[in-house]
């Protein structure tokens, strides 16, 4: 299965949908994807792995590479939506303890601070107090 990534804005945050296999042959689409979004100045992003069906050491190394680049652009990645194939090759290269996990992209989203901000300022009113 062919990778494809696609791309979705919200607001601030970037979500990164990842389709099909992340291997030697595949990785320079996500490296390009994540590069294109940080020249943009897009640092906030979520990758959606949700459709990724395998992924080898190169595309290990390719995640581990692009979190690396977003940090250092002082931006934040954080995944979501691993099948337990993939959630499995997070645990036993140690991955999970790099990107913070997700269980979907409304959680993920809420992480990011600007959007804890705006979902309390648009908490309605107490009418107790």
């Amino acid at each position: 299965m062919n990778f494809s990534a696609t791309i979705r804005e919200s607001g601030p945050i970037s979500v990164v949908h990842v389709t099909g296999s992340l291997t030697s042959f595949e990785v320079g689409g996500l490296r390009t994807t994540i590069s294109g979004l940080l020249k943009q100045g897009r640092k906030k992003i979520v990758l959606n792995l949700e459709g990724l069906q395998y992924l080898d050491s190169s595309g290990i190394g390719e995640l581990v590479r692009n979190y690396m680049t977003v940090i250092k652009a002082d931006g934040e990645m954080k995944v979501v939506g691993l099948k337990p194939k993939v959630e499995e090759i997070f645990k036993v290269t140690q991955l999970h303890q790099i990107f913070q996990e997700f269980q979907d992209e409304a959680e993920a989203l809420e992480s990011f601070p600007e959007n804890r901000k705006t979902a309390v300022a648009a908490k309605p009113p107490d009418p107790q107090k």
